[in-house]
């Protein structure tokens, strides 16, 4: 856990605490990894949505980030980054929006379907550009993306290829259901077949006659297995920079990786066994966790092991004190770990960095970019 626990008085609570020196370390190990075998970093950076912790990936060697919306990217286009990848399914209706990033960026986005491949390559003629494109392929999640068993990938590329308009650079997968993973090994298991599945469609592309220059993969959860399978060009993990008790439980990171806390001050004790925070739904999220065990409740209390978070309501944080006696009294300040970080930075226009004792306000500039 990041540091000593201190209150830091100065601050209003509930305050999103980011702990400098946990999350450099964590960009750090990222990077080294990639580095060591080969593989393009290319963060997500909807994890942090900062400016500031953007360029901290890129100075590290990180060839550029991905955004969820583009919205985002226009923030991060704004603030200097010229490198940007949206692996979600833009609508055409966007073309003015995609084609004016492009004056600012290098910017490129996925697609998984005939239509709106289409629909993309006749917007972007009218207007006489070109875009690069990736292909979603589904790898299990059954979210976007091209399904191998259920439908023709190759043939979709293929298409996707002999588009004007669009200029193909690869495959770009999410094993977002590692998410779920029950164990260790299922996890180790659903990165070699994210691998295997991607590895092979790029080869048949080529041997097609489709160049694949990229390959393209991310999700924090088995990045420790995926970013040392062979055929992948890129990984695009997100939560690193922080973590969370998600990570924790699915064996991605240790309590002493989580770099984002929430401080938190005890507002009232109703009970011997009952104390409340004033870090409800709006700071914390209603997310719960998922890992090999069972995690209960809404984050972890640092340093009170037998606090249990276990409602939140919008202001207020229900805290069950499970055995024995707690010595927080209402003025108390906490700081919690929370069950999922990146939903946590959106709801905050901006965090403190804590280095020691000092702390220094972080904005988050694409916080609410929803479109």
């Amino acid at each position: 856990m990041p540091g000593t626990i201190t209150s830091f008085p100065s601050l209003r609570t509930p305050a999103v605490l980011i702990d400098r020196a946990t999350a450099v370390r964590n960009l750090d190990r990222m990077q080294a990894e990639a580095n060591t075998n080969g593989v393009r970093l290319r963060p997500h950076s909807k994890t942090h949505k900062s400016p500031l912790i953007a360029q901290w990936q890129i100075d590290r060697g990180a060839i550029g980030i991905c955004c969820a919306k583009l919205g985002e990217a226009e923030v991060f286009a704004n603030a200097g980054v010229k490198d940007i990848r949206l692996p979600y399914p833009l609508s055409p209706a966007n073309a003015d929006r995609v084609v004016a990033l492009t004056n600012r960026t290098h910017l490129s986005f996925i697609v998984d379907h005939p239509d709106v491949a289409k629909q993309w390559s006749e917007a972007l003629i009218r207007r006489g550009k070109q875009v690069d494109v990736l292909v979603k392929i589904d790898v299990g999640f059954h979210r976007c993306g091209i399904d191998p068993d259920l439908q023709d990938p190759l043939g979709m590329i293929r298409a996707v290829a002999a588009l004007p308009g669009l200029r193909l650079r690869g495959l770009l997968s999410h094993a977002g259901q590692a998410y779920h993973a029950h164990s260790e090994d299922e996890l180790r298991t659903m990165a070699e077949a994210e691998a295997r599945t991607m590895r092979d469609l790029a080869e048949r592309s080529r041997k097609a006659g489709v160049p694949i220059e990229e390959v393209s993969a991310g999700a924090t959860p088995p990045a420790r297995f995926s970013i040392r399978q062979k055929g992948f060009t890129e990984y695009r993990p997100g939560n690193y920079v922080y973590f969370d008790r998600t990570q924790v439980a699915l064996g991605a990171a240790t309590l002493d990786d989580c770099a984002l806390t929430v401080l938190a001050t005890v507002v009232s004790k109703p009970a011997p066994n009952r104390v409340i925070f004033d870090s409800g739904s709006k700071t914390l999220t209603n997310d719960g966790a998922r890992g090999f065990t069972p995690t209960p409740g809404f984050g972890v209390v640092i340093g009170h092991d037998n606090l249990l978070i276990e409602r939140l309501s919008e202001e207020h944080a229900t805290v069950k004190v499970l055995n024995g006696s707690t010595p927080l009294e209402p003025g108390d300040r906490v700081r919690i770990i929370p069950n999922h970080s990146c939903v946590v930075s959106n709801l905050v226009d901006h965090a403190w960095l804590v280095d020691g004792d000092a702390v220094e306000a972080l904005s988050i500039a694409g916080r609410g970019r929803i479109t």
